[in-house]
């Protein structure tokens, strides 16, 4: 029964379970977020970071998908991302909490008044604790170009056995704009499949003059 249960698991679809967190204007100051046009605006660069053209590719088709568009000449909105990821031992996760990567496998035998009962539980995915966990991390800050206003504040985390960078970053950003531009919780745990990572952002190409030649 185990051997079979991990057979489905491994053959399932992977997905990204990620605690997301959003803090979002109200009306009337989010209306820059209604199909809003954007430029990204880069801070400090953070040692450990992927490449900001990397993160703004993967933020901008995330950004696409839920109606935002990318416009570097006339934005109403700057956004900032951030990603990252980290290696962790499961010895330090069992002190600190913050995994989600373990095995649980256990069995119980219980008597009560009206007779006995077995449980038995099943927990994916199996984690070795030589083995590192990864905790993955997104963040998208959008602010009004006018006002300077912080309109949409959101992030994402994942901690979990895999590896493939771009593939979960990708997803990660995916899940910080679920519920985009208001979210109905502002503190939620969200599944996304793990995407392809696009290929790095292009600026629009500029416009093109029609004013004939004299």
């Amino acid at each position: 029964m185990v051997a079979s249960a991990l057979t489905a698991c491994a053959t399932g679809p992977r997905t990204v379970g990620a605690d997301v967190r959003t803090s979002a204007a109200q009306p009337p100051g989010n209306a820059v977020l209604q199909g809003a046009h954007y430029r990204f605006e880069r801070g400090p660069l953070v040692a450990g970071q992927p490449a900001p053209d990397k993160l703004e590719a993967m933020a901008q088709a995330a950004l696409a998908r839920v109606g935002a568009v990318r416009d570097d000449a006339r934005p109403r909105v700057s956004v900032q991302v951030g990603g990252y990821v980290n290696a962790y031992w499961m010895d330090d996760a069992f002190y600190s909490g913050r995994s989600n990567a373990s095995l649980a496998l256990g069995m119980g035998i219980g008597r009560g008044w009206r007779g006995g009962g077995i449980g038995f539980g099943l927990g994916w995915p199996l984690q070795d604790p030589s083995i590192p966990v990864y905790a993955s991390e997104v963040s998208l800050l959008m602010r009004d170009v006018q006002t300077g206003q912080i309109v949409y504040d959101t992030r994402a985390r994942h901690d979990g056995p895999w590896h493939d960078t771009e593939n979960v970053l990708a997803a990660l950003f995916v899940a910080a704009l679920e519920g985009y531009p208001q979210p109905a919780q502002p503190v939620r745990r969200v599944g996304v499949p793990l995407l392809p990572p696009p290929a790095p952002a292009a600026a629009p190409p500029a416009p093109v003059s029609t004013t004939p030649a004299r």
